[in-house]
């Protein structure tokens, strides 16, 4: 199968800030900063995350969480677990897309999201959803996002058939951001 060149390198943290900047929440010298891997502090929120997904994952820290809470994340992780932060990347046009899906099964990955204030059907337009095709060949034909707001638990499936329109849309936006910008980009690792 021939690909095109890669003419830029994205992985969803980065298209969700151009995401974000698109809404307004934060203006294009912030996103070229993300954009040059600027170091940012970690807030209080995304520590909690990050240590909650180390908790159900690989039991680090349960003790700082509520053991319910842990357990009914752990219920719709895949079974058996096949592996844990799993490197995916996909090719779009002249786009590579890549990041890491926290745990794969047998045809189930999952991706754990902790949040203040959850909304229905919020990741259909997430751009991890690019993680469906690029595990394809691995056999993987859902994509379960388990989200909890540390009261409740939610969860999201997508599966092969899903509607990738407007991520496209974005990621074709976000390219052309880049290009106009391309002279405040120093970390020029994003061009392919």
């Amino acid at each position: 199968m021939l690909f095109e060149k890669v003419n830029y390198k994205l992985y969803p943290t980065l298209l969700n800030a151009f995401d974000r900047y698109e809404k307004g929440y934060i203006n294009a010298a912030e996103l070229i900063d993300r954009v040059n891997r600027l170091p940012v502090p970690q807030t209080e929120a995304q520590l909690r995350g990050s240590s909650f997904e180390e908790a159900v994952i690989k039991g680090v820290n349960e003790e700082a969480f509520d053991p319910t809470l842990l357990s009914r994340v752990r219920s719709l992780l895949p079974r058996p677990m096949m592996k844990t932060q799993v490197y995916c990347e996909y090719q779009l046009n002249d786009v590579l897309l890549y990041g890491y899906v926290d745990v794969i099964g047998k045809i189930l990955a999952a991706d754990i999201k902790t949040t203040r204030k959850y909304e229905p059907g919020c990741y259909a337009s997430s751009h991890q959803n690019f993680y469906l095709p690029a595990l394809r060949q691995k056999g993987i034909r859902t994509l379960r996002y388990i989200i909890t707001d540390f009261e409740e638990v939610y969860s999201e499936d997508y599966d092969q058939n899903t509607d990738f329109s407007f991520q496209e849309t974005q990621v074709r936006s976000f390219c052309q951001f880049l290009e106009e910008h391309r002279t405040a980009i120093t970390d020029r690792r994003i061009f392919g």
